[in-house]
This record gives C-alpha cells, structure tokens and sequence, in this order.
C-alpha cells in the first residue's frame, strides 16, 4: 500500500494552478492519474482570469511523464469542467473540490457581494462540480470526492464570517453525500488543510510559512481518493504538525492502542512508526506528531479497521 496507483482513473482538481491544488495535481499524476488541472487563474480576492497557471501545472505534469489537460473555467460553470474530463479522457473517477478565493473583512464592514461571492466561489461551485460529476460515478460504480474545508470554520476566525460560513458548510455537504454515495461505491469526505500559498501568505509568523508546505496536504488526499480507502463523511485537520479526525463512521484510535471492537476488514499494517502514546478521550483530540525532524510524516490512517500508510 505505500505505492497507491491511480492508472485508468481521471481527477478534476479545481483551483489546481498553484498551492495546494497544484501539489494535489502533482500527486495525482505522479501515481498515474489522468489530471483535469482547472484553474480560473484569478486573483485571491476573485478577480480577473487568467489561464497561464493551469497551463504551467499541465507542462510540469508532462515534462514528468505524466498525463494531464488545462481548464480554465469557473468552478461555478461546474458542468463544463466535468465536459472536459469526458471529453478528454472519456471518463471522470475523483473530483477535488479545492478552488477558493478569499474576501476578508469584519461583519460590520461585510458587503453583500463580498458574501455572496465567496458563498458562489466555495460552496455553489463545489456544488456544480460535483452535481455534474456525480452521474458519472455513479455508472462506474466507483467515486471518490473531497470537499476543502477550513479551520476558519471549525474554530472561527476574525474578519471571514463568509469564508467560515462557507467553509463549515462543505462538510454538511460531505456528511450527506458520504450517506447517499456509500450504495454505488462513491466516498466524500472533507479536510481543512493548513498550508503555505498566496492565499495565507502574511497570515503565520516569520518562519512558519515556509514550513506549511502544500506538498504535505496532498498525501491524505491521495489516499482519500484511493480504492484502498473506505472511509466516508469525515472531516480532517491536516497541516506540518499532523492531521486530526473530527468526525466519520468508525471510531479511530491511536495506533499503539489496541480495542475491542471488531474489525469489518483488516488493512495492511503500516510501516512506519505514527502512533500517539495513548488514545485520545475524543475523536477531536487525536493528531499524529511530528517526525524528529519536524517534518510532516507519512500519511498514517489508523481505526480499529487496522492501518494504512501513504507514501508521497
């Protein structure tokens, strides 16, 4: 399991032109996947497009041997993203709903297009992406979908009401989906990922930027995506320091901590080492640490399922 293949599967990763779509893209296609990378190729705040990004990303893919097609639209326009996958590749397996803008500013000092725009950006488009997708997956019998939450929305943040509203409101949308997609083989789950990119650029303290890189968000989305995994309607803080469980269908336990329940299917033990030194009281409290180096481990995925490891 520490080389997952996605040969024969395509994936639309919007928003793919730089920060962490792009190091999703990267991922995917380095493992085999045919990469829809879409990107509007605007401004952080929404403004303006530009195609020059997806294309780059497209280029890097290729010049590594890797299979991979540029789309320029809006995510609002969901429909035709999920046309050019079929059109290009004749199907659509994996949709990573990772496009967003921000529009930051104090309640009181909110205006109306300032809320409505990232509500269309966030939440309409990852509505429309995956509407038009969803048919599709479900002919295959095979899906998998990411929604990208926030931590904005889990804890709040000052000056983006907006971008929290709409970022909670995904996983509502995941914990649904995972419901009505589990019968036909498709599963949704969401992450809320702390990374270094133009969006959070001048939000960390001097030093830690550089050590939120995207890269290291993208291996729980690979195998998230990945037929290995049969986890559905979770939701996962991910950054440098770890990741974090917050909800799903299975009660998750440290990997050194052994339980009870019984196993529905046991997964390929990890082989690396990833465990807390004792379970956690709740499901909120679990993160991974970090390696001696300080740097973001292997993605360790460990239930009372068994275990399973990713290798980027």
């Amino acid at each position: 399991m520490s080389d997952i293949r996605f040969d024969d599967k395509v994936v639309i990763v919007t928003g793919a032109g730089g920060g962490i779509g792009r190091a999703h893209a990267l991922l995917f296609a380095k493992h085999g996947a045919k990469v829809v990378v879409n990107d509007l190729g605007g401004s952080t705040n929404g403004e303006g497009a530009n195609s020059e990004a997806a294309l780059k990303v497209v280029e890097e893919i290729k010049a590594a041997g890797g299979t991979a097609i540029a789309n320029p639209d809006n995510v609002i326009n969901g429909d035709r993203i999920v046309e050019c996958a079929m059109d290009n590749f004749g199907r659509i397996d994996i949709v990573v709903n990772n496009a967003g803008i921000l529009r930051d500013k104090s309640f009181a000092k909110m205006t109306d297009a300032d809320w409505d725009l990232i509500y269309k950006v966030h939440v309409e488009g990852a509505y429309k992406t995956t509407k038009a997708a969803w048919d599709h997956m479900k002919n295959n019998n095979f899906g998998r979908v990411i929604f990208t939450s926030s931590t904005s929305g889990i804890y709040g943040n000052f000056g983006q009401a907006n971008y929290g509203m709409a970022k909670l409101g995904l996983y509502g949308f995941t914990r649904t989906l995972a419901i009505e997609g589990r019968k036909n083989n498709i599963f949704v789950n969401a992450i809320a990922p702390t990374g270094g990119t133009r969006m959070t650029e001048g939000l960390f303290p001097e030093g830690a930027f550089d050590k939120l890189k995207p890269e290291l968000v993208s291996p729980l989305v690979a195998y998230l995506c990945s037929e290995e995994c049969k986890e559905t309607g979770s939701l996962f803080e991910v950054g440098a320091a770890g990741w974090a469980r917050y909800a799903g269908s299975a009660p998750w336990v440290s990997a050194s901590t052994r339980t009870k329940a019984s196993p529905r299917k046991t997964l390929p033990p990890t082989s690396n080492s990833c465990a807390a030194s004792k379970a956690p009281s709740t499901e909120r409290q679990h993160r991974s640490p970090a390696r001696a180096d300080g740097q973001y481990p292997e993605v360790c995925l460990t239930a009372t399922s068994g275990a399973a490891s990713f290798k980027p």
